[in-house]
């Protein structure tokens, strides 16, 4: 039996940027770009979601939905001694950490004595040390598995945990809409739907044979998850998969050579992430990204070795002959090779 726990930072940038500013407390405060520069919104604090704000959200609209919203410009450096602090913390009561951004990461405490080798405590202590180091709060979900843990840390927010015992898991999952599934989108909530599946219990009815039919691969993953099944290990030695760098336009770009003269400019803003990340060696693709007027977003990419600037011309010309339309967002970015790493478990007969 596996105990695993996914840690969530509540509205991490806008939760840092209240704590160091007492002008912005009780407020509806967002961090992202400001309206006028077509900026997006990157968080919101949970006053201003009470407006419908969200992340992805433009500006300009959210700033409709809430016309006293606070935006604040991101301090990603700011952001990154915090989420420094919190994988710290992490540390202290497990090697088996994965982190998946800066404000969440899953945890495999089946090997830790800490707590008495109770996920549940560890979990609490986890939160509780938190708040005690960056004056932050944290959710936390605890179950056997990657795919339960982190639908639950979402369950209490903010400032909650949610325990998924193993005995309870098929009950849990019973209640959880198809949406909730990782994966699962709009389109593909769209044909459960249509099959008068909304449930993961109604989905848990259906044959393995008829969803294998229906969605191919994507029908035994349906399967299995709807059932609690879910084997994918802690990572504790993930990397980093792409670096990138992008840029929005104030306005809508017609004239492609303005933009290929901002695609030089991206690969130095480039080369200088890869130089702090150390991983310029480590390069096995480049790409070209545009999102058009209409927000139809298309790539390029190629194999290459380094950072090979002709060739990123030669994607992004590639893109400009496919779509001649304005665009309004250009970006390029590196692809490094997956690394498969595995993680030690064994069974302990202590409380969950």
């Amino acid at each position: 039996m596996r105990k695993i726990i996914h840690v969530d930072m509540d509205c991490f940038y806008a939760a840092i940027e209240q704590r160091d500013d007492h002008h912005l407390a009780n407020s509806p405060v967002a961090v992202g770009g400001q309206p006028e520069t077509r900026g997006v919104i990157a968080t919101a604090n949970y006053e201003a979601r009470k407006f419908g704000v969200h992340s992805a959200m433009p500006s300009g609209y959210a700033r409709q939905l809430c016309p006293h919203l606070i935006i604040v410009k991101p301090d990603i450096p700011k952001y990154k001694v915090e989420s420094a602090k919190i994988r710290k913390i992490f540390h202290t009561y497990t090697d088996l950490v994965e982190p998946l951004s800066l404000d969440e990461a899953y945890l495999d405490t089946t090997d830790s004595l800490k707590c008495h080798g109770s996920a549940t405590w560890i979990a609490q202590s986890i939160c509780k040390d938190i708040f005690e180091i960056t004056n932050l709060t944290a959710s936390a979900g605890v179950s056997t598995s990657k795919f339960l843990s982190k639908i639950a840390s979402d369950w209490n927010k903010p400032n909650g945990i949610k325990v998924v015992l193993p005995e309870d898991e098929i009950t849990f999952i019973d209640k959880l809409p198809v949406k909730k599934l990782h994966g699962v989108g709009k389109v593909m909530a769209g044909k459960l739907e249509s099959m008068d599946i909304f449930t993961c219990k109604e989905l848990r009815q259906i044959e393995l044979s008829l969803l294998i039919k229906k969605f191919g691969k994507m029908g035994k993953y349906l399967y299995d998850l709807c059932r609690g099944i879910d084997h994918r290990k802690v990572n504790a030695d993930s990397q980093r998969k792409s670096v990138s760098v992008e840029t929005t336009f104030d306005q809508d770009i017609s004239e492609w050579q303005d933009c290929e003269n901002e695609l030089l400019q991206l690969v130095s803003s480039l080369s200088r992430r890869l130089e702090a990340a150390g991983g310029a060696e480590k390069i096995r693709k480049v790409y070209v990204k545009v999102k058009q007027a209409n927000f139809t977003q298309h790539t390029a990419e190629s194999i290459s070795i380094g950072l090979d600037v002709k060739l990123l011309i030669a994607l992004f010309k590639r893109l400009r002959k496919q779509y001649p339309q304005a665009i309004r967002l250009l970006g390029i970015g590196v692809r490094f090779p997956d690394e498969k790493k595995s993680s030690g478990l064994r069974q302990l007969d202590i409380p969950f």
